[in-house]
């Protein structure tokens, strides 16, 4: 689906799912280089708070990027900026669900401001919040 800036309203809303599995943390650690053993090693991991391996904070960002470019508002649309937190760790196996949500529109320069927010299990991973250019 695609949303031209017309058909946007505050308060319009969409929603995406992901399995994060162990093949997409080694694909993203390959990809950028980040192999910190936090996310690939389970003995380190044992030894940190988390206890076990988590996902790269960004590869579940990653998923807010998706949202934005494949559902609300779709392809075309230019991501401009973006702010994050971090609010807890998403485990291998776990499933993010991402939501984006129009905050504001700006008519005059077809832009957007969309609140993101990434859950596991009702709980907030990570919130923040995006401008967007729509053509």
């Amino acid at each position: 689906m695609s949303y031209s800036f017309e058909d946007l309203t505050v308060g319009l809303s969409e929603t995406i799912e992901k399995i994060v599995t162990e093949q997409d943390v080694q694909a993203f650690a390959q990809v950028t280089g980040d192999t910190n053993p936090v996310h690939l090693d389970a003995d380190y991991a044992a030894t940190t708070s988390f206890e076990k391996p988590i996902a790269h904070g960004m590869l579940t960002a990653g998923f807010i990027s998706a949202a934005i470019g494949t559902k609300l508002p779709g392809p075309g649309c230019i991501y401009l900026e973006q702010s994050l937190k971090f609010r807890a760790p998403v485990f291998i196996g776990a499933t993010v669900t991402t939501t984006v949500t129009v905050k504001e529109l700006n008519e005059r320069r077809r832009r957007a401001i969309i609140e993101t927010i990434c859950f596991v299990d009702g709980k907030k991973v990570v919130t923040g919040e995006a401008s967007i250019m729509i053509p």
